[in-house]
């Protein structure tokens, strides 16, 4: 069965990759442990954007390296996005909390603070527009998304119900919206496979130059 795969990158490494030791993910690697063997995996479509270094310094280094590691996979097409962060003035809660934890503010604050204010675009809407016109172009008979954004819910719907060609939720967290996960034909996880799909370290790229992990992953 002719299977393409669209990743939502920043749902998946927010969701199921943050703080673990798997960020080093081998797309492929993962679609043949979570997908039945009858899948033929024609095409992974990876969907995210350049990432800034105004929170993290080493953060667009590191994405840069996965980004050359997922490019040695054959098949897998990166879309990027763009990436914002901006200052933003915002209402602040109520009570404030802290990070560190258990930190007191030292004088009252006002219910206003201009804040650092991150934000992915287009990502989401390239998933989508592509999902539906590969559905109705016929490039597959069985699409695999990885995301739990309902944002994406119509999307699936069109290929479910309009274009009547099944499609596979990979939930990226144990309970997915419930909104995707009526619309899907399958849903399957992929909490438990993940630290069996990683990279080697290094990877080789086509000119057997290494790339290797970035540090702390």
């Amino acid at each position: 069965m002719r299977t393409i795969v669209y990743v939502d990158g920043f749902n998946l490494y927010y969701r199921a990759l943050k703080g673990t030791g798997h960020k080093w993910l081998d797309l492929r690697k993962l679609c043949s442990l979570v997908l039945p063997k009858h899948c033929d995996v024609t095409a992974i479509n990876f969907y995210t954007a350049r990432i800034s270094g105004k929170i993290n310094p080493t953060s667009p280094r590191d994405q840069h390296l996965y980004l050359k590691a997922l490019a040695t996979l054959p098949g897998l097409t990166t879309h990027l996005g763009s990436f914002q962060v901006k200052d933003k003035m915002m209402f602040l809660s109520n009570p404030l909390s802290f990070q560190p934890q258990n930190r007191v503010a030292p004088i009252p604050l006002p219910r206003f603070a201009n804040v650092v204010k991150s934000e992915e675009k287009g990502s989401d809407v390239n998933l989508g527009v592509h999902l539906v016109r590969d559905a109705l172009m016929g490039r597959f008979d069985h699409a695999v998304v990885i995301t739990n954004d309902t944002d994406l819910a119509e999307p699936l719907r069109i290929v479910v119900q309009d274009a009547k060609l099944p499609l596979t939720l990979l939930s990226p967290v144990a309970k997915p919206a419930q909104s995707l996960r009526e619309l899907a034909t399958h849903v399957r996880y992929l909490q438990g496979h993940l630290g069996g799909a990683q990279f080697p370290d290094p990877v080789l790229d086509q000119n057997g130059v290494e790339i290797r992990k970035p540090a702390g992953w």
